[in-house]
């Protein structure tokens, strides 16, 4: 019998106002100067300052920290670390999507490091993490990245995209209030939800999954399934904000332990080359890697095609897989998201150059359940620029 091993970390707060936990938490480590890094445009309607302004009442030292940008390229993060190296802090505070949350572990990690943060990237790096390094909690804004729970920081490169992994770079403390996602865009709602969703299903069919993973991404998949068109519908609906950030929380403790697979290892190049956000990147991939791997995993296609609220009882599995990407092309559809890469104004001319770099995911691709060569990768592409859904030969 085989073993998994799981990692359900860190503490969380999770629930409708659970924000009020902050200061309760800070007080553990007794800091003086805190970095809060965050969006720019969280700083600018005021959200920010929820963080801000109960700890500068109990006499702490806040730094805010904007200069965050979407899909963060490596000059960013290595600004940051140097800011942070530089700056005396005690404690680093993330609030914000998957950018900023990404970037504060980073900073909380590699600044009590040597060398540049290009050092420490997965694909291209010759140092290995070695410290803990400053206390983080982390604030997500946004119900979708799950980047909260997991141990990875993801940088843009020239044209793909890296990580920085270590079990160091896991938040020591996540509050995850969805009423602070309720000013969030129907559009970042809709592209968020979707990468979400993608983690749950793709830590579901990973060949790393087990019967934990597996009960926790069909949770997030039924949260989600339920919620996410009323959530860009309707930014106030409370029940759809709550359902998308559980979902997104928990799917997260699903990829987080079981892994993602073929749609996040093509997606990333997708941002790298044309500076599409990771979850639209996600989402117009989605329906096309699940059609083309189909047939192994038809079983979990079902099961996944029920989460979402379909019915599977008088299907046999392979009808039943159909349906399942039907239903996740019509989602996609729903929230608003380009169905095909021409949507997104990528020429056909790009698809080769995307391959190159898809392949060079292996780390991911590995979880895939069909293994993907060069050529399969190809063929999604060019399914996803037709809009046509296609399966090996």
């Amino acid at each position: 019998m085989s073993t998994s091993k799981l990692v359900f970390a860190p503490l969380s707060y999770t629930g409708w106002g659970s924000l009020s936990q902050l200061v309760t938490e800070v007080e553990k480590y007794k800091p003086k100067n805190l970095l809060v890094i965050t969006d720019p445009m969280l700083e600018k309607i005021g959200l920010t300052k929820r963080v801000t302004d109960p700890l500068e009442e109990k006499g702490y030292n806040v730094t805010v920290y904007t200069d965050v940008v979407p899909e963060p390229p490596l000059a960013i993060g290595e600004k940051l670390v140097m800011f942070t190296r530089e700056g005396g802090f005690d404690l680093v505070i993330g609030v914000g999507g998957g950018s900023a949350l990404d970037l504060a572990k980073l900073a909380a990690v590699l600044s009590v490091h040597e060398g540049s943060v290009k050092n420490y990237l997965n694909l291209s790096g010759t140092k290995q993490v070695s410290e803990k390094g400053l206390p983080k909690i982390l604030i997500p804004t946004t119900a979708g990245t799950g980047s909260e729970v997991t141990n990875i920081s993801v940088l843009s490169l020239e044209t793909t995209k890296d990580v920085v992994t270590h079990d160091y770079l896991l938040a020591d403390a996540a509050i995850v209030d969805p009423e602070l996602t309720v000013s969030v865009p129907a559009k970042v709602t809709a592209a968020t939800g979707i990468d979400a969703l993608t983690h749950a299903v793709e830590a579901y069919i990973s060949v790393n999954a087990s019967p934990v993973t597996d009960a926790l991404a069909l949770q997030a998949i039924h949260l989600i399934g339920r919620s996410l068109r009323k959530a860009v519908e309707d930014g106030e609906d409370q029940r759809a904000r709550t359902d998308m950030s559980n979902g997104s929380y928990i799917a997260g403790l699903a990829f987080f332990n079981a892994g993602v697979a073929g749609v996040h290892a093509l997606a990333y190049p997708i941002g790298g080359q044309f500076h599409i956000s990771h979850g639209e990147s996600n989402a117009v991939l989605l329906p096309y890697v699940m059609g083309y791997i189909r047939k192994s995993c038809q079983v979990k296609m079902s099961d996944i095609l029920d989460a979402l609220g379909g019915n599977s009882a008088l299907l046999s599995d392979e009808e039943a897989s159909y349906k399942c990407v039907e239903e996740l092309e019509r989602i996609v559809k729903d929230v608003g998201i380009p169905s095909t890469l021409g949507g997104f104004d990528i020429p056909e001319s790009a698809l080769e150059s995307l391959t190159k770099d898809g392949v060079q995911q292996k780390r991911i691709l590995a979880r895939s359940p069909l293994p993907l060569k060069e050529e399969d990768i190809r063929a999604i592409y060019q399914s996803a620029f037709t809009g046509i859904l296609a399966e090996p030969s």
